[in-house]
């Protein structure tokens, strides 16, 4: 018998056991990949309609408090409480107030995590947008008027192009901050990568279950994080004529 067999049939389940992991990493890395993409694309949109809406009303209801307590009371309440539990809130409460629940189909569970994201990122974003708007000096908006420019144009030739280089940087940390946070759709029983290490820990025994879970399912935050932050750091770089 060959003394080095059982070291190669060691050698093979641990392969065998890292091949699985990796394939239950990959299924979860994709359902955060998409999850993150869509609350980032839509919750950006939604941020610049909600930005740009708040600051017309803002205007036009200028003297009609209400309206802006009850925006910022929104904008207030989503910041204050813990992103977890406003998951919770969107996917059990509807099924307790109605006789069945709203995200009971097959993709429900994504549904829910995916407007919730967009709706608590939205928040966040259009204060990063008021903020990149009220940066731009108010002489040049002023400017655009005497050379006879349209409010429309002045935005969109003078304000905005301004307001992306003063937000690139925050964005890019509220993107990262988005794609983290994916990890906490596990609570509503979603299956993305951290879901996917812990499975593997479950099935696992001796040490390395415990650890090279752990170790890769870093790795996928680290490496797509990283080309988040490579990505966002070629816009700033192409907007430093603005400085």
């Amino acid at each position: 018998m060959n003394r080095w067999a059982p070291l190669g049939a060691l050698g093979r389940r641990r392969y065998a056991r890292q091949q699985a992991l990796l394939h239950l990493l990959e299924d979860g890395g994709s359902v955060t990949v998409g999850e993150g993409d869509a609350a980032r694309t839509l919750g950006e949109a939604e941020a610049r309609r909600l930005a740009k809406r708040l600051g017309f009303w803002a205007k036009v209801f200028s003297g009609f408090r209400p309206l802006s307590l009850l925006s910022r009371l929104v904008v207030w309440v989503i910041r204050g409480t813990p992103l977890m539990l406003q998951l919770y809130i969107i996917f059990y409460v509807p099924g307790m107030i109605m006789d069945h629940n709203p995200w009971s189909f097959s993709e429900g569970r994504f549904a829910a995590a995916s407007v919730m994201f967009v709706i608590n990122y939205a928040c966040y974003f259009s204060e990063i947008y008021r903020g990149g708007i009220q940066g731009v000096p108010l002489g040049q908006q002023e400017a655009g008027e005497v050379l006879g420019m349209t409010k429309g144009q002045i935005f969109r030739h003078v304000t905005l192009l301004q307001m992306i280089k003063r937000i690139v940087p925050p964005m890019a940390n509220e993107v990262i901050t988005l794609v983290k946070d994916t990890s906490l759709a596990r609570i509503i029983s979603y299956q993305e990568v951290i879901w996917a290490g812990y499975a593997f820990m479950k099935g696992s025994h001796g040490l390395s279950g415990l650890i090279w879970p752990l170790f890769f399912t870093g790795v996928y935050y680290l490496v797509f994080n990283g080309v988040v932050s490579f990505l966002l750091g070629r816009l700033e770089k192409k907007l430093e004529f603005f400085r």
